[in-house]
């Protein structure tokens, strides 16, 4: 849970511990003891899981892992969600993410800012939000996808997506998800729901049977899917070019006025690049989603590091425009960073760059920025 502290204070109840994030600093707080101090020693990992929870993770899954905070994120701390998956499962899905989705690969070996061991203490910080014992799953006995289809459609699609791509909820259908999901974590998920967030539990609409059909139609739509980071790490490693403004002798593009002062139309930036408009694409997504694919020309500006650009960006009016998958949260965050050190002409893509990409707008695969030449 979370306790009020003093301004700009926000402490989580850990396990025997209060985590407490004040300013840009966080200190693990004894709650066995009157008057709590700074506690030392084996607690430097959780101390600096916090801070990194809070640094990567709460954009999205909100700081106190209550889920929806952005691009309908799910509840880490949620009772169900932690009784219900292995360490390996948090482990694997931080590290490599879910491609095609806004979830990002946060593993360096993917192109992410954090390394094994930071990884495994992130994976001790979910954990220990976990108040319940391991749920008892059992597995599901058989079951027929296309006697599942059906149900799928009435009861799931409206928020999983049509396909299991993922609408107002997660994606069913992500090949990570699907290859660390056991059969019997999915059919618990389909019957207990997560209390608290907008998943029900559906064990007393379905019986055992139609339970099983589910869990074999979403399985069966597990496929295999790269692995950059285990074949090619060099290929993850995107770094600052020399010219950060892509056309650099061209005009300035033309827009109309930002809807809510801060984004503007895919439709509108598509045209501005056809015209070879002179402008800054600031990719806010972490670099492994970078290098799977960007805007022509776009430079690498995660959500969690806008500092390492700052200094580089032109102060002559040349207009910036942030993007992300969420479609707003990291980008929104970028672009809000630059407008307080004074940058004017700054928007947002307002669909976000998974709907561009979509639309058949032109994208750039690998560490390099490009042009509208190596455009696809």
């Amino acid at each position: 849970m979370s306790v009020a502290g003093t301004a700009g204070t926000k402490v989580w109840v850990v396990g025997a511990l209060a985590v407490a994030a004040i300013g840009g600093g966080t200190v693990v707080l004894t709650q066995c003891t009157r008057g709590a101090g700074v506690r030392d020693g084996g607690d430097a990992t959780l101390v600096a899981a916090a801070r990194d929870y809070r640094t990567y993770c709460g954009l999205c899954h909100g700081d106190e892992g209550e889920g929806y905070a952005a691009d309908n994120a799910n509840a880490l701390r949620n009772q169900q969600f932690l009784a219900s998956v292995s360490d390996e499962f948090l482990r694997v899905n931080i590290e490599r993410g879910h491609p095609g989705t806004s979830m990002a690969a946060y593993g360096e070996r993917y192109g992410g800012p954090l390394d094994d061991g930071q990884i495994e203490a992130l994976v001790r910080f979910l954990r220990a939000w976990q108040t319940v014992p391991p749920a008892e799953m059992p597995e599901p006995e058989g079951g027929n996808a296309l006697a599942g289809a059906g149900t799928y459609r009435t009861l799931c699609a409206s928020c999983h997506g049509a396909r299991g791509e993922g609408t107002t909820a997660l994606s069913l259908n992500n090949p990570i998800f699907l290859e660390t999901a056991s059969d019997a974590q999915i059919r618990y998920a389909i019957a207990k729901g997560r209390e608290g967030t907008p998943m029900p539990g559906f064990e007393e609409r379905l019986s055992p049977a139609r339970l099983d059909d589910l869990v074999a139609l979403i399985r069966s739509w597990g496929r295999e899917v790269d692995d950059p980071g285990a074949a090619h790490p060099e290929l993850v490693r995107p770094e600052l070019p020399e010219q950060i403004v892509l056309n650099p002798d061209g005009g300035a593009p033309t827009f109309s006025p930002l809807r809510d002062g801060r984004y503007v139309p895919s439709a509108e930036v598509a045209r501005a690049l056809e015209r070879g408009s002179r402008i800054i694409f600031l990719d806010a997504r972490a670099p492994s989603d970078y290098v799977r694919y960007h805007l022509p020309g776009a430079v690498v500006a995660p959500y969690y590091d806008v500092e390492q650009i700052v200094e580089r960006l032109p102060r002559d009016g040349t207009w910036i425009i942030a993007y992300c998958g969420c479609p707003h949260a990291a980008s929104g965050r970028v672009m809000d960073a630059l407008r307080d050190r004074g940058f004017a002409n700054t928007a947002v893509l307002d669909e976000g760059v998974i709907y561009w990409k979509d639309e058949g707008y032109p994208v750039v695969t690998g560490p390099l920025p490009g042009t509208m030449a190596d455009a696809e």
